[in-house]
């Protein structure tokens, strides 16, 4: 076992850099970490170099402040989706206690840091990928979360209908010709079901949308993430699904969220 010296250190932080990482020190410190010795160091460095997802190299993505498991091929949480767990936490702190579902889970990381700042709410998530909900299975059985796997709301037992307080959900919203202008972290190393949207981006919102009212609670909360070009449209397939939506922007994290409560009717027009 070679120990890390500092000079080694800085020829990393270099290397880094040359291969266009933004926060080369910042990654620098968590392969380090990883490592342990310059020798693993070296493979470490070589996989992150040639285009390998950080997170799937050392196992794990931050994400508001815990450590989420992810594993090759599973969509890595991104920083901007932490507005979609702020704007969460304050409906369900302000709701009947109950129980909530992170669609289209990935990994789980949703539901984690939920789960974390409300002890004791119920936890469930769904996704379509057996590794992302392996991986959803470790995160959140500290919080004793459920999840199944299957394309949305199918996998979902019966009895669930009506009983969520809010169904939380990163859905994938990316149109499917924008893929191709995607960073190769995310284009090449995660799977596509995860990001594309379908012709417009909105297939999947409108889908949840139309599916979500039957298995919410009355007045129960759907939030989706999505972009800020794609808000306003986003709004309407709430509106249109029987929701009364607002958008909201965090300039900090550039994350863009619309929360709908359940009416006390369905609309009856199509989402458009």
């Amino acid at each position: 076992m070679e120990p890390i010296g500092v000079e080694l250190v800085e020829e990393v932080v270099a290397q880094l850099r040359a291969a266009g990482c933004v926060y080369a020190e910042e990654e620098a410190g968590i392969l380090l970490e990883a490592a342990g010795d310059s020798t693993i160091l070296a493979g470490l460095l070589r996989r992150r170099v040639a285009g390998d997802p950080l997170e799937h190299i050392v196992g794990w993505a931050g994400f508001c402040g815990l450590r989420i498991k992810v594993a090759p091929g599973v969509f890595v949480p991104r920083r901007r989706t932490e507005f979609l767990v702020a704007r969460a936490l304050e409906v369900l702190r302000t709701a009947p206690a109950g129980c909530f579902l992170d669609l289209c889970c990935g990994s789980g990381a949703v539901g984690a840091a939920l789960a974390a700042a409300l002890p004791g709410v119920g936890v469930h998530a769904a996704d379509i990928d057996p590794a992302a909900a392996a991986c959803a299975v470790e995160n959140l059985a500290p919080y004793g979360g459920r999840v199944q796997c299957g394309d949305l709301f199918s996998p979902l037992p019966e009895d669930f209908r009506h009983s969520f307080t809010a169904i939380v959900a990163n859905a994938p919203y990316v149109p499917e010709d924008d893929i191709a202008f995607m960073p190769p972290e995310a284009r090449l190393h995660e799977p596509g079901a995860a990001l594309s949207g379908g012709p417009d981006g909105l297939a999947l919102h409108r889908r949840i949308a139309a599916e979500a009212p039957g298995w919410l609670r009355p007045g129960g909360w759907l939030l989706l993430e999505t972009s800020a070009r794609q808000a306003s449209r986003t709004l309407v397939i709430l509106e249109h699904g029987g929701f009364s939506a607002t958008a909201g922007h965090s300039g900090e994290v550039d994350g863009t969220v619309v929360a709908g409560q359940l009416r006390g009717g369905r609309a009856a027009t199509p989402a458009p």
